[in-house]
């Protein structure tokens, strides 16, 4: 069928699917842009936290509440998705805070707490792999690197059953071709090759449609 054999009528209704078809793709598009925006710049965040010097120290302190921190000169694996969450205006510490007191039975309870404690509860691994299930995305784990994306978040088991957080990035390892993860391990915060060194316990996904910010990006 040409145009030439097309009536109006059926030309305006043609053109009316047309655009509903690019509006439908345009909106989808649109979210999608949106969540990968995010992620990127969850990820630019990350790679920014390398450039500091942290002496790992994960001891009690007592710091302000909320948008509160310990010395940018110290920090756990933790503090670097905490951080980089800040650079985005996503303050975890309030959000983590927040559903401790209306759910706090839902939360592990291995430090003999009997209430939220805001000094240190978004700090402990164990209590973001609550928030992330209960606020996030929970993503199959897997041995596939490729299922593994810039801005995910991925926990793990090291050494002496010690649990482990860091953010993926967009760059990969050469030679293993896996997403490099920023975290912090010990060194400092690190850009390194260790998707699949440890076990992994948990994969997840947390940004722009399940957080309110706060504040602006500010790099």
């Amino acid at each position: 069928m040409t145009i030439r054999n097309l009536s109006i009528r059926k030309l305006i209704s043609l053109c009316g699917l047309l655009v509903v078809l690019v509006e439908f793709h345009a909106m989808s598009f649109g979210q999608e842009g949106g969540n990968i925006s995010f992620a990127m710049d969850l990820v630019k965040a990350a790679k920014e936290r390398t450039n500091h010097h942290v002496t790992y120290d994960g001891k009690y302190r007592s710091i302000p509440y909320p948008m509160g921190d310990v010395p940018d000169g110290i920090g756990v694996c933790t503090d670097v998705v905490i951080r980089a969450y800040r650079k985005l205006g996503i303050d975890l510490q309030q959000l983590v805070h927040e559903d401790m007191q209306a759910h706090f039975a839902a939360y592990p309870n291995n430090w003999g707490l009997h209430k939220p404690d805001a000094n240190i509860d978004h700090r402990r691994v164990q209590n973001l792999q609550t928030f992330l299930a209960r606020h996030g995305t929970v993503l199959p784990v897997s041995l596939k690197a490729s299922d593994y994306v810039a801005g995910d978040l991925v926990t793990w088991t090291i050494a002496n059953h010690l649990p482990h957080i860091g953010i993926v990035t967009d760059q990969f390892a050469l030679g293993t071709n896996q997403p490099l993860i920023v975290h912090n391990i010990g060194k400092g915060p690190q850009q390194e090759d260790i998707l699949f060194a440890f076990p992994i316990t948990g994969h997840y996904r947390y940004g722009q449609h399940s957080a309110t910010r706060t504040a602006v990006p500010n790099y």
